[in-house]
């Protein structure tokens, strides 16, 4: 709202910094969110975010051809519903629709923002990109360091609670890049374009899935899956300095369900994480014991079963709406099968403070009636 004030002038500023090449990055907003888990996020300036989109609308058009098509986020209809889709494909493809077994490797990258490494991201943009303007900027963007240019915000016991493997504050200054960034986000698909094309060219893993630094390999094999890892852990170490969090492999059958992108996956379903289900309830207790206002209520419940309706979860957005809104049923009604909620429209009152009876309609032939 600040910016749009005289969003023109600002505009017109930005566009001469630009051209002049004298723009310089604003000040970030340091904080810390706790959930899902504890991470520190830089959010850029709005100005700032204006650059960002700029240079991903330029850069997406020399990348998005070369990016295989199962990586996901941050690309055009290729999010996490995206993703479960094509896992959901993946699994009935190597199962031959559940006739056959089929073993998941899930594979996740250790610290994988703040580690990182500046030059191999820039050189790699440059082997694809020749634009000098585009160059200039993208170096800006990638070399900056938002430690040194900060305002904090929240509580600041919680900065105490971020890993020291997690934060930009103890990272080298040749690695890392800002968790909150559009750019963060695209040039993470740029990094890990080279460890996509090596599983697919190299390694000739036919069932792959990757959505950021999560990704997923099916093979009916289970020797074959922990071959596969000790290559990709080579790989990722010599090529792009990154590590396998070895502690988060997990490596079993397709149905035991795959736990990707906040939905289990299984042959012949969809479920809802146990961990967003409890999150809703652990809200929906604090609503009914009067420490969350209605208005924001209504938007976390919608939010949440609008999570749910991607999964195969009737019975339980049923559940939780009969044994968990409480006082919420008051205020809020379900539209189609707990699809989401609307307001509860108060009854209308006469005079007396009689409720009327509706009217009753009757059909006869073409004409619809009232009976008075």
């Amino acid at each position: 709202m600040e910016y749009e004030v005289d969003y023109e002038s600002n505009l017109t500023t930005l566009q001469n910094a630009l051209e002049t090449k004298t723009y310089q990055i604003d000040r970030s907003v340091c904080f810390v969110v706790k959930r899902p888990k504890i991470r520190e996020i830089f959010a850029a300036s709005f100005g700032d975010r204006i650059v960002h989109h700029l240079l991903v609308a330029q850069i997406e058009k020399h990348f998005e051809k070369r990016f295989i098509y199962d990586s996901c986020a941050c690309r055009k209809n290729k999010g996490s519903h995206f993703a479960v889709e094509r896992l959901k494909k993946h699994i009935r493809q190597s199962t031959k629709n559940g006739t056959l077994n089929c073993y998941y490797l899930q594979l996740d990258i250790k610290s994988f923002f703040p580690t990182i490494d500046k030059e191999i991201l820039f050189d790699t943009i440059k082997r694809n990109i020749k634009q000098p303007n585009i160059l200039w900027l993208a170096h800006l963007i990638i070399y900056n360091d938002p430690t040194q240019n900060y305002q904090m915000k929240g509580d600041k016991k919680l900065f105490d609670m971020v890993p020291p493997n997690k934060t930009l504050f103890k990272a080298p200054k040749s690695k890392g890049l800002p968790i909150g960034n559009l750019t963060s986000q695209f040039f993470a698909n740029i990094y890990l374009n080279e460890l996509d094309q090596f599983v697919k060219r190299q390694l000739k893993v036919k069932y792959y899935l990757r959505y950021v630094d999560d990704f997923v390999l099916l093979s009916r094999n289970k020797n074959e899956l922990l071959k596969w890892r000790e290559q990709i852990q080579d790989f990722l170490h010599q090529k792009l300095k990154l590590d396998l969090h070895l502690n988060k492999d997990r490596l079993g059958s397709v149905y035991q369900g795959v736990d990707f992108v906040g939905y289990v996956v299984k042959p012949g379903c969809v479920l809802s994480r146990k961990r967003v289900v409890n999150s809703l309830k652990t809200k929906l207790f604090y609503y009914n014991q009067g420490k969350i206002p209605l208005h924001k209520m209504q938007a976390t419940v919608n939010s949440y079963y609008g999570h749910f309706k991607h999964a195969n979860s009737y019975r339980l957005r049923k559940n939780i709406y009969e044994k968990h809104f409480g006082k919420l049923k008051e205020h809020l009604s379900p539209v189609g099968d707990y699809q989401y909620f609307t307001n509860v429209k108060p009854k209308s009152r006469n005079i007396c403070g009689i409720v009327p009876k509706p009217t009753p309609l009757i059909f006869s032939g073409k004409k619809l009636s009232k009976k008075l």
